[in-house]
């Protein structure tokens, strides 16, 4: 059987043009996750990867919906390897039923990272310029409601409440809580 992976990076992203292209390739059934490819804990790719037996190929449209490194490809070409299951990506035309196909397969692994890794680079790059010129002041910060947290920092504090409870009151995620009474605790030092 032929199966196809789609992926877009969100869910507003339209994946009509990849489901066209499975349909012109007579895949048997699809796919498809709407969420970043930085990591292979997808839910769909999963089912995927679960689903597939001998005999069967997967393909995709290119290998950038697949995976974003070489080490995260190769492996999971290998895993589908070892099922005995073929690999096809349509944009670079790769095939691991031919040697030729999994020399291309490296190759075009290694430019998704690196093109990944300018990405980044332009980002973090895009940032610093931000913030020197002040247009950037990263992730606003999150404030429980007035005079809140210090009453739930003294109950969790005398032994009343846990942590686990004073984060769930504060609505504050587990470093979150801990920097804000870090900072509370320092800043009630120094009052003294």
């Amino acid at each position: 059987m032929k199966f196809g992976y789609i992926r877009v990076s969100t869910t507003e992203q339209n994946t009509i043009r990849q489901e066209v292209l499975m349909q012109e390739l007579g895949v048997d059934k699809v796919f498809i996750d709407k969420m970043s490819g930085k990591s292979i804990n997808r839910p769909e790719l999963t089912k995927l990867l679960d689903y597939v037996r001998e005999g069967d190929t997967v393909i995709v449209e290119s290998i950038s919906r697949f995976a974003r490194n070489t080490r995260e490809l190769l492996y999971m070409v290998n895993f589908l390897k070892e099922r005995k299951v073929e690999f096809v990506s349509k944009k670079e035309s790769i095939d691991t039923a031919t040697p030729a196909g999994k020399f291309m397969l490296t190759v075009f692994g290694a430019i998704a990272e690196l093109e990944r890794d300018y990405i980044l680079q332009r980002q973090s790059e895009g940032i610093a310029i931000a913030k020197e010129l002040g247009k950037y002041k990263g992730r606003k910060r999150v404030e429980p409601e007035n005079g809140r947290f210090e009453a739930v920092y003294k109950l969790w504090k005398d032994g009343e409440i846990t942590a686990v409870k004073a984060m769930t009151r504060l609505n504050l995620t587990k470093s979150t809580f801990y920097r804000r009474t870090k900072e509370y605790g320092l800043r009630c030092d120094n009052a003294l």
